[in-house]
Parts: structure tokens; sequence; C-alpha cells
């Protein structure tokens, strides 16, 4: 081989000599990869979590059949057969809940209820302890339940219903009871027979659920005079679909099963009911997995592909008199040229294979240890390999390591032998090429920032697709102008802000001399940590304001921490004072509903409540701070509807009269169509049952929304009267913590991305300071100390360094929000956020970078005697 192979036998015994040099490039190249690696494989388990969350109600089934219009409409108990009968089908549940007040003595209140299962894949509850409900007399419950009863497996508790005169719903009279008797309160005792988890929070709104046979609780439904409506049916299939769509057959199939249902029929795959559900959260697009994942896999590969470039040039350029020299014994041009690619394919290859096997170990042990950290949703045992996280860090590794070594390779050939032979510093850029260079650099930063604006524009109008491939084109154009300029204006910048520590002595000046008079390695030096500052402050200021943002969206869709309904209107204040009275609530407020008559649209429902009572309570102080007297809050979108603008009148009209309200616009989608209570009872008479219902809203003050709930409804079963108790906050805890997750794996990437800024900085300062042994003898040899040697040294590594990293959190604070105006709008307004915290230490671990990058071979150097060191090739 070596003799039919010259080029090879040459590249390998270059690399054979030159295993050191070559390991600072193969160690960044490998923690580039695994960078990208870490990245594809975190994505895969981001979007798992997140819709599992957003579906936990389907559990494990293959097909979500269901009702596609929003009324009360139904799936009754023949549509159930008939799907159940198609071929293909293997099980069919309807998904219901019911609502029931159980108790254990005192303790307990309204609780939500949920069929057993008939297969385990259908539901989001898991049965972790004793056996499941088979029973009309038994019950299973979530751990919350049964802590609130203070009961477990074999003890009892007693469930209150109300059995209602059959005609109950149909009756127009006033009082039913007066025409068909009152209703029976009926008291069964139900025992424990198995304890539930509930591992993606399915019912955490509801503080937890309990299970019985799927017949009982349809029974129990069926006495309801207004029953629950079946809207939605889970299936699973003989054969599991595993992520494909549904079979045409099967659609058909159920299609024609349901043709009698009372609306149109949707058959959807689990997994593309979740991406709606998503969408539908976060403003139209799948936020987690298109923000979090693919830009960010984006972004990485781009910073990782510049990191292999910079350290690779500075290896190959250090490298130029040996390739002359082989050009003196005979080596033709073609031979080195083809002989540094080859070398560059060989180290990107192996340098990436070792990467990608580093990050799949990296993210299997991130999975293993993550459940010490209780981060409350369930993920993932194992990682699963994709050909994408395979493949795509290896081109990436191999492709930009051989790209990056094409211009050194050619400049290399270009050089005469002799001409090369000469001893000279690092090359230095000619006018022309300084010129040319300009002129590129300006182009792309002007470009890259107009294109990056474009981006901005195109994401806050609702095109974040578009939005984002402009402003990652842009933001990598405009890096691109900014590293290519960097060797014209960065030495100078350096040496401006050097000027403040030149006159600590002569080491000093010497640094500062230094940055100017080789423009390429000073550049060199500073953008391997402008790379990583960049990408480390970058993703911190996108993260920091997803996590502000994404509160602000959850305080809009979860206006209050915890509701209760109550069937007893006479006791309400009573209701009031228990939930105030409980630890943890810090105000409440009573908000009334009412159907009226708005803008001539029947049956409209208003919501009342007092201004000050309800600024107090909603997580949108600055909405409800909005209504007056006199004022009606509507969204844009509802206003919209009945042709109405700011400061417009709205005709208001019940069974008491009519009244004019001022029409003020509101953000906040939960606080559409609210007056206040005084405007509503000029309408309605709020005395009369039946007129409206009122119901108690709760804020929580610096507590655990799980716990305080759980004493809500503690608190709510001791009044007369049946509460139910919703805690949105409890939900909406679950959402932040989903996020929390999210931007724990984004920290833990950006650990990675410190790591080959450190890689970046120490290679190319170490090359410098090795590269300039001559140069640092003869300072020693005319009287330059040891000491003010190793000063000199670490000045100039601190200031480099310094200014990199300066610069770097800048860039990375413009990107940062750039990348959030393009990818956030999505989910409403967006909140920039500065993270001084990850900015202090960025800028804190740079400087401890540059001095140990230099002080450490400064270290060697010194320690080599004038005259020894003179000798050095």
């Amino acid at each position: 081989m070596s003799t039919s192979f010259p080029t090879a036998r040459l590249t390998l015994g270059q690399m054979r000599r030159s295993t050191g040099r070559l390991a600072a490039a193969g160690v960044a190249i490998l923690i580039s990869t695994a960078f990208v690696t870490v990245t594809l494989l975190a994505g895969s388990v981001i979007q798992g979590t997140t819709h599992d969350m957003v579906a936990a109600e389907y559990a494990r089934a293959d097909v979500v059949v269901s009702l596609d219009d929003m009324t009360d409409a139904s799936f009754s108990a023949d549509d159930v057969a008939a799907v159940a009968d198609v071929d293909g089908v293997e099980t069919v549940q309807p998904v219901t809940s019911w609502s029931g007040d159980l108790r254990n003595g005192g303790r307990g209140g309204y609780q939500t209820f949920a069929p057993v299962p008939a297969d385990p894949r259908l539901s989001p509850l898991e049965l972790t302890d004793g056996a499941w409900p088979a029973a009309d007399d038994e019950v299973a419950l979530t751990p919350e339940v049964a802590d609130r009863l203070e009961v477990g497996l074999g003890d009892t508790v007693t469930l209150g219903r109300t059995l209602y005169p059959e005609g109950w719903a149909d009756s127009e009279a006033m009082d039913p009871a007066e025409e068909l008797g009152d209703p029976e309160d009926v008291t069964e005792t139900l025992t424990v027979t198995g304890l539930l988890a509930d591992p993606y929070g399915a019912f955490s709104i509801y503080g937890g659920a309990a299970a019985v046979p799927a017949a009982t609780l349809d029974a129990w439904n069926a006495e309801e005079p207004w029953p629950n409506p079946v809207r939605e049916l889970v299936v699973t299939l003989g054969t599991p679909l595993d992520g494909a769509a549904v079979p045409a057959a099967v659609d058909d199939a159920i299609r024609t099963a349901t043709a009698d249902a009372p609306a149109d029929v949707s058959v959807q795959t689990v997994e593309e009911v979740a991406t709606e559900q998503t969408a539908a959260q976060t403003g139209g697009q799948d936020l987690v997995f298109l923000v979090f994942v693919l830009t960010f896999a984006a972004i990485a590969l781009l910073i990782a592909a510049m990191v292999i470039t910079n350290t690779f040039q500075v290896l190959v350029a250090q490298r130029t008199r040996t390739l002359a020299l082989l050009r003196c014994i005979g080596a033709g041009t073609g031979q080195l040229y083809r002989s540094v690619l080859l070398e560059a394919a060989i180290l990107g290859a192996v340098a990436s294979a070792v990467g990608i096997v580093t990050g799949a170990v990296l993210a299997q042990v991130a999975l293993l240890v993550a459940p010490a950290f209780d981060l409350g949703v369930p993920i993932p045992s194992a990682i699963t390999l994709t050909w994408q996280s395979v493949v795509l860090p290896l081109a990436v590794g191999t492709l930009v390591t051989v790209l990056a070594a094409l211009a050194p390779a050619r400049s290399a050939t270009r050089v005469a032998p002799l001409a090369a032979l000469r001893p000279a510093d690092a090359p230095t850029l000619r006018a022309r090429a300084g010129r040319a260079r300009l002129v590129i650099s300006i182009l792309c930063l002007v470009g890259g920032f107009g294109l990056l604006g474009v981006g901005v524009a195109l994401g806050t109008a609702g095109s974040p697709q578009f939005g984002l491939v402009a402003a990652v084109g842009g933001g990598a154009l405009a890096f691109f102008g900014v590293v290519l300029s960097a060797v014209l204006w960065l030495p100078r910048v350096a040496a401006g802000l050097g000027s403040l520590v030149a006159r600590s002595g002569p080491a000093s000046r010497l640094a500062v001399a230094n940055t100017l008079r080789n423009p390429r390695r000073t550049a060199a030096t500073s953008t391997a940590l402008l790379i990583g500052v960049t990408l480390v402050t970058m993703m911190s200021t996108g993260a920091a304001s997803a996590r502000i943002s994404a509160d602000s969206l959850l305080d809009e869709s979860f206006p209050y921490d915890v509701s209760v309904s109550t069937s007893a209107p006479e006791y309400i204040d009573d209701m009031r004072a228990a939930v105030a009275d409980t630890e943890g609530v810090g105000a409440t407020a009573l908000v009334t509903q009412a159907p009226v008559t708005l803008e001539g649209v029947e049956d409209t429902g208003v919501v009342a409540a007092d201004p000050g009572d309800l600024a107090d309570v909603v997580n949108v102080p600055e909405e409800a701070a909005l209504l007056t007297e006199g004022s009606i809050l509507l969204t844009e979108e509802a206003a919209d509807s009945l042709s109405l603008g700011a400061g417009d009148t709205a005709s208001v009209v019940g069974p008491e009269g009519e009244v004019d309200l001022t029409v003020v616009i509101t953000g906040s989608e939960a606080l559409n169509r609210t007056v206040t209570t005084g405007d509503l009872a000029r309408v309605v008479d709020l005395e009369t049952p039946g007129n409206a219902w009122t119901d108690i809203w709760a804020q929580i003050s610096g507590a655990e929304a799980a716990a305080v709930l759980t004493d809500v409804q503690d608190a709510a079963a001791q009044v007369d009267g049946d509460a139910f108790v919703m805690g949105p906050a409890a939900q909406a805890a679950q959402f932040r913590q989903v996020v929390d997750v999210i931007l724990g794996i984004v920290v833990g990437l950006l650990a990675v991305a410190v790591v080959i800024a450190l890689i970046g900085v120490t290679n190319t300062l170490s090359l410098s300071v090795i590269e300039r042994t001559r140069e640092s003898a003869t300072l020693r040899a005319i009287g330059l100390s040891k000491e003010q040697l190793r000063g000199m040294l670490a000045v100039e590594g601190m200031l480099i360094a310094g200014v990199g990293a300066v610069l770097g959190v800048v860039l990375g604070l413009v990107f940062g929000w750039a990348g959030a105006a393009t990818a956030l709008s999505i989910m409403g307004d967006v909140r920039y956020a500065v993270p001084w915290t990850d900015i202090v230490a960025v800028l804190v671990v740079a400087l401890v970078a540059g001095l140990l990058a230099s002080v450490l071979p400064a270290r060697a150097a010194s320690r080599t005697s004038p005259v020894a060191a003179l000798g050095v090739e």
C-alpha cells in the first residue's frame, strides 16, 4: 500500500510524527460532535416527554376517535359497540369522568372518578399496589387522594351521590322538586383495593383521581340529570401503529361505524392529537420540538464547525515549514495538497466516531441519573439511537475538518520551498488580501444582520418557520463576517483595552505590543473563545427569555390558581371564608357567571367580579385592573366578532333590563367578557337561584400548588353544601416543570459548549506560546526574567481572552434576543432577559482559561535556558 499510495504513506507518517499536535484538533472535533450527538438525542427525549404530558389522558392508545363540533353531542353506546366491531380494533374505551363526594369521616370532598381501563394502555393511571377495582363497591386511589383521606389498601371510604327523579332535566318548572319530588341523597361504602400513579399528571388539576369499574361509572353518570358527554374514544389496534398513520382501511371502517354519530367524526393517532394540543397551547406551533431542538441543533452544528475550523487552521499553519521541506525533497504540490486533506479526513472521521460514542454515553448517563433529581415527569431509561444522531455528527465532523484544511493546504503548496525555509513568525496579511477581507466581511455583516432582522419580522408576524430559517441563516452570515474581519480590528481593540494595564510594567507593555505585532495570531486566539462565549451567552439568553415568556403564557392560560364551586349558593360566604383561612391561600374573590344577550347574541356567558378582588387573585393583575364600573373586557378576537373596538359601546341585555358598557380590550383570553358585579346585577337578578352561579377564585401565595389544593379540598369539605375544587395552578406547575426540564437539558448542553470554548482557547494559546519559543528565548537573553516572561504571557492571554469574552457576550445577547423574538413570538408577548449570573460566570471562566492556557506553557518555556531555546526549530 505504501508503494502504490505514496500520499497515504506520507500522510500516515506525518500523523505519527504529529500525534501531540493532532490530539488538540482531535479533542475539539470529538467534543463538538459529542455536543451535536447529545443535542439530537436530547431532542427526541424532549419531544417524547412533552407530547406524553400533553396527551396524558390518551395514555398509550393507538387511535383517538373524536367528535369535531363543540356542542354537548355525545357518542352513544351503539357507537362504541360499532367501533369495537371494526376489523383490526382490539379495545375501545370512552374518555369519560364523573365527580362525587368521596370522604373518610370529616376528610375529603368532591373528587373526580375515572374508569378502570379495559386495557392498561388506555389509561394514564398506573396500578402501583393492590388490584384494580372489579365490583361496584371497590375503588382505587392516587396517592394524593389516599393521603388526603388518610386511607390505605383494605380501608373503606364513603361516597355521597344524589339521585334525581326521572325527568328532572326536561322539567320546565321553576322548581322541579314541586313537580317530581325531592332528589334523594345516598351514601355508599367503597373498599380501597388499589393505589395508582399518575406519572404525567393527567388528573393533577383535580388533585388526583379515584378509579371504579367502567360499568359503575357509566351507571352513575347515567343517573345524573345532565350526564357528562362522551366526546372521545380511545382505541387500541391488534397491530400497534408505532408512530405510523392510521391505516386507510381502519379509518374508513371507523367512520362508517360512527356514521350515525351526532357530529362529524375525526380519526387520528395519539401523536397527531398530541401535536394539535401542543400547537394549541403554543400559539399554533410545536414550540418545544421546533424551537428548543431544531434551532438549537442547527446552531450547535454551526458553532461546532467554527471551532473545528479554527483549531485545524492553526494546526496546519504551524506545519507550513514541514510541508515546504517535503517540497524540497521532491514532493509535488498535488501530493502535499492531497496529503493534508487525507489527514484531515482521517482525523475528522476518527475523532467524530469517538465523539458520537462519547455523546451517546453522556446522554445515557444523564438519563440514568435524572430520576435522582425528581424532575416530576417520567423520562426514558435508555437513549434511542436514530440514523440522524449517528450519520449527521459523523458527516459534519469529517466534512468540516476537510473543509477547514482546504485553505491552509492550498497556501502551503503555493509557498516556494526556499522561501518557506526562512525563519518567520506566522504569516501576516498583505494589503490586498486585507482589503478583500474587509469588503467581504462588511458585505457579510450587512447582509447577515439584515437577514436576521427579516427573520425577526417574519417571526413576530406569525411565520416562525420561515423566520427561524432567515434568522439562523442571517445570524450565521453575520457571525461569519465578525470572525472573518476579526484579524482587522480585534488586535487593535485588545491593544486599546491593554493600554489600561500597560503602565504596570515592561511585561505588560510587551504583552500589549504582542497583540498588534501578529494580528493573525491574536485574532485566531481570541476568536476561539469568541465563538464559545457567543454560543453560551446566546443560549443562556434564549433560555432565560423562554422561561419568563413561558411563565407569562402560563399566567394567561391559567389566570387563577384555585377555583371552588358549590351546589349550595346560600353557603358561598362560608365557603369563601374557609378557603381564605387555608394556609397558603393569599386572596380570594367571588366570580359570578350568567347568560345574557351581548350585542344581539343570545345566551352569551359573561363573568362578573369586584375589580379590586379580581386583580388580587388573577395572575395577570394588570389586565384585571383594566376593569371598571361601566366597562366590559373583550379580547381583540371577541370584539372583532361583534364588530366592536376599544372605546365602543356594547349593549348587554338581561331579564332585568339593559345596560351599555364601554369596550376595553384585554390580552387575557380568560378575562374575556368580564364585567363588574354591579353592572351584571343591573340586568340579572343575582339573588334568585338558577339565574347565575358563583365560584370562588383563590390565589396561592408562596406554597406548593398541589399541597395547597389538597388543603383547600379538605377545608371545603367541612362546609355545608357540596364543593368541587379545581387547581389550575397544579397543572400550570407541571407545565413549568416541563419547561424547567427542557431548560435543564439546555444548561447541560451549555456545559459542553463551555468545554468546547475552553478547548479552543487552550489549543490556540498553547500553540501560540510554543510557536514563540525562540522569541521568548531572545527576550530572556536580553534580560527579561522568568517572572516577567510568565507575567507577559499571562497578561497577553487574559487580555486576548477577555476581549473575546466581552465581544462574545455582546454578540450572544443580540443573537439570543433575536432568536427569542423570532421563535417565541408564537407564545404571545416575548419577554427579554439578561442572564447576569451566566454572563459573570462566562467572563470569569474566560479570564481563568486565558491565564491557564498561557501560563502553563510559559512555565515550560521559562525553564528552558535561552541558549537551548534559541536552537529550537
